[in-house]
């Protein structure tokens, strides 16, 4: 089974409307490398030239932050990541 992750609208428009895909991988970094892998482009929503997770994202897994280790985090069969925006407001 493998792990699922949400895209909710300003990545799923890039998935052809898929609100969710399952891909498998055994970290956070590999589960975003299979998706970008499916439906280019994602990845340079996600991260920075760098490679990391660009300030104004948040991943959780199974609904718990995942920061600061984002792309490093393990996951297994089962799990579910959400992708989202920071958004702060004043």
């Amino acid at each position: 089974m493998p792990v699922k992750v949400n895209l909710y609208p300003w990545l799923s428009q890039l998935a052809g409307d898929r609100e969710a895909i399952s891909v498998r991988g055994s970290t956070i970094g590999e589960c975003l490398d299979n998706i970008n892998v499916l439906f280019p482009g994602i990845r340079e929503r996600l991260l920075n030239k760098e490679g990391e997770v660009k300030p104004y994202v948040l991943i959780l897994l199974n609904g718990e932050n995942t920061y600061p280790e984002e792309l490093s985090t393990p996951v297994k069969d089962g799990d579910e990541i959400s992708i989202t925006l920071i958004i702060n407001g004043g």
